[in-house]
């Protein structure tokens, strides 16, 4: 994973976020979910792809590929887990105007 984001970052991630918020008001927000991983997953694979000269090859290197996205994903998860859990009252009951 980056380690450093570029100035765009916070931008590109609320755009998807954004999308996936307004998909919610026809879809279920457990699908919406499951398309936005669904995409991500689709897009790591394809990014892996480009760096592989062949699929034989691109095999052989599925497990590092995997474990590389998925710890990623990890650490992003469990901080925004623990941002949540601190900022629960402000995040999930903002006060009402």
């Amino acid at each position: 994973m980056a380690t450093e984001f570029d100035d765009a970052f916070y931008a590109r991630a609320d755009a998807h976020i954004q999308l996936s918020n307004d998909q919610k008001k026809d879809a279920a927000p457990d699908m919406v979910n499951a398309s936005m991983l669904f995409a991500s997953a689709r897009f790591c694979a394809f990014l892996s792809a480009g760096g592989f000269g062949s699929g034989t090859a691109m095999t052989a290197g599925k497990q590092e590929i995997s474990d590389y996205f998925v710890d990623g994903f990890r650490q992003m998860l469990n901080a925004h887990l623990e941002d949540y859990s601190r900022n629960f009252d402000a995040y999930m009951k903002p006060p009402t105007p």
